[in-house]
């Protein structure tokens, strides 16, 4: 099969990764009102540790400046 090819090429890894974080209580307690907001308007019991990596994932596809200095980061980068 090694002849073969498809228009989708290797998946990129999606193994989700372990990351502990230092929260002061303050945040923990709007996190989990989020969550419970979150829930009630979707219908579906979310926890706020699930809904931490979509909030940053949202923070940082909005941050302009930071895709701005990713890019150049990137294009330098040797090894990419």
């Amino acid at each position: 099969m090694n002849d073969m090819s498809l228009k989708i090429g290797p998946l990129p890894d999606r193994t989700p990764q372990k990351l502990t974080l230092l929260m002061d209580p303050p945040l923990i307690t709007e996190l989990e009102d989020y969550a419970h907001v979150h829930s009630r308007i979707n219908g579906n019991d979310v926890s706020a540790q699930a809904l931490v990596p979509h909030m940053l994932e949202a923070f940082m596809a909005s941050d302009t400046g930071f895709r701005k200095a990713r890019k150049a980061l990137v294009s330098k980068s040797p090894n990419i």
